[in-house]
């Protein structure tokens, strides 16, 4: 990948500085939009190649399209100006089918709502989910080891259904082994749908919202879709309130919660809260594991020094939550594929009033993007920036200066690595995550090598997460 450009030099602010910044013009405009819709990610690497880190698409006479891709235009937009920038109309399709959960609510609706799940995922309290995450990955591994050696896996699925059986028990205490495999196809079609919702250009009313959701529940393989599921789950709990010896969970919470006017939630806003959780829940863990099994069946010398460090550590027994912090190369290698694929791989607001970042003016009612896929691969701040290279977040004093590919001076910038986004939305659930892949990657890894069936790693493909094309076939092979 070419090394961009960089920042247009602008000139003041007004029309001459909307026009002084790098982008496309005209039937380029057309042809950006075409590229984009047909390929994101190959679209917006196009963009960036070409135009730079700050690139502006006209979108009409009053409104424009912002690429930002530096990681302190990213601080600008989701940390320091964040008040000036909201959820964009590309969320309505994710809000017609989830309501007003964490991911698409705005305001005081999503102040309280945070305020509300937040102690669950305290690093404190994940601590206690050590014992499910295990559990979970063992009944997983307790079906491989029922295969014959060289069987073919779709990790992309297997990570799929291991992280929804985690989200299930550790999250609302469910079995949702029999529903994982129907709500798994569900919540792609589901992703789909929105997607294709929210770029149509049509008025939105309830109306409008519930023809998306018909649409999802009609293509799901499930006769009621995810929708039918969550409404299930509420039912349930609500029967089973106050029964002795339950552990409170996330659903207790939601289930039991009290507005700030002393008023329960309603249905609606739990089934919101819950399925939200289903899909951001399952899936930042699903495809985090999944592009890093595949990254280490492409890296052998990476994956000899994970299972030293597996075995080390463990010594033959199964990983525990205190374990993680003794198991710097495993966290290192998660998240370097995270760099690479991550998961929640755009980020787009919407400027609320006139702003500028670095000098670039973005009018109000402008869309911003802040890719974390291309901030990941800028080379200013990742050499190599498409190599695999776990060592790059390895602590200092374990680092093989002579072998890793650092940039030189100082250290990268906060901003340059956002899998989780930032600022006050950045993703609540990221202690869970964190400890989740670390603790069913070292269970893996004790056990099981995973190898591509295919001649490299397989095209990402980029819907509302970052997923691997046309599933991921491995072959399962013993220690």
């Amino acid at each position: 990948m070419a090394r961009p450009s960089g920042l247009a030099a602008v000139p003041g602010r007004g029309a001459s500085s909307r026009a002084a910044i790098a982008g496309p013009s005209g039937p380029g405009s057309a042809v950006i939009f075409a590229s984009v819709a047909r390929n994101p990610l190959d679209g917006y690497l196009g963009v960036f190649t070409r135009y730079g880190d700050t690139v502006r698409v006209p979108m009409g006479p009053f409104s424009d399209r912002f690429l930002l891709s530096r990681p302190e235009y990213a601080e600008h937009v989701l940390v320091t100006h964040q008040d000036n920038y909201v959820k964009p109309f590309t969320v309505k399709g994710i809000r017609a089918l989830m309501g007003d959960g964490l991911l698409t609510s705005e305001g005081e609706t999503w102040r309280q709502r945070r305020r509300l799940v937040q102690p669950v995922f305290s690093r404190r309290q994940v601590t206690a989910f050590g014992p499910a995450i295990t559990d979970a990955a063992r009944r997983a591994l307790s079906t491989w080891a029922r295969l014959p050696d060289g069987a073919r896996l779709d990790v992309a699925v297997e990570m799929s259904t291991l992280a929804l059986d985690v989200v299930g028990r550790v999250l609302f205490s469910a079995d949702l082994t029999g529903d994982v495999s129907q709500m798994r196809r569900s919540i792609v079609v589901g992703q789909r749908v929105a997607l294709v919702a929210g770029l149509l250009s049509m008025p939105w009313g309830p109306r409008s919202a519930r023809a998306v959701k018909a649409t999802a529940t009609w293509l799901s393989p499930a006769p009621d879709g995810v929708d039918g599921l969550v409404r299930r789950l509420i039912a349930e709990r609500r029967e089973e309130l106050g029964s002795p010896g339950r552990r409170r969970d996330l659903l207790d919470i939601l289930v039991t919660a009290r507005t700030e006017d002393g008023a329960p939630l309603t249905d609606e806003e739990i089934a919101a809260a819950v399925a939200t959780f289903l899909l951001a829940g399952h899936e930042t863990s699903a495809n985090a594991l999944s592009w890093t099994l595949a990254l280490l069946s492409a890296f052998p010398a990476a994956r000899a020094r994970l299972e030293e460090e597996v075995d080390w550590v463990l010594g033959g027994r199964e990983p525990e939550a205190a374990d993680v912090t003794k198991l710097p190369w495993t966290a290192s290698v998660i998240s370097e594929a995270m760099r690479l694929y991550p998961p929640a791989w755009t980020i787009e607001r919407n400027a609320v009033a006139d702003d500028s970042v670095a000098g670039v003016d973005v009018p109000a009612g402008s869309l911003v993007t802040v890719s974390p896929y291309l901030i990941h691969r800028h080379p200013e701040f990742w050499p190599d920036p498409a190599g695999f290279d776990p060592a790059r977040f390895l602590p200092a004093d374990q680092v093989n200066q002579a072998a890793v590919t650092r940039p030189p001076g100082a250290e990268r910038p906060r901003y340059s690595y956002i899998p989780f986004g930032g600022g006050r939305r950045a993703c609540v659930g990221q202690p869970f995550a964190e400890l989740e892949t670390a603790l069913v990657l070292a269970a893996i890894t004790q056990r099981y090598r995973l190898e591509l069936t295919a001649a490299g790693i397989p095209k990402p493909v980029a819907n509302v997460t970052l997923r691997p094309g046309h599933g991921l076939p491995m072959r399962l092979t013993r220690r």
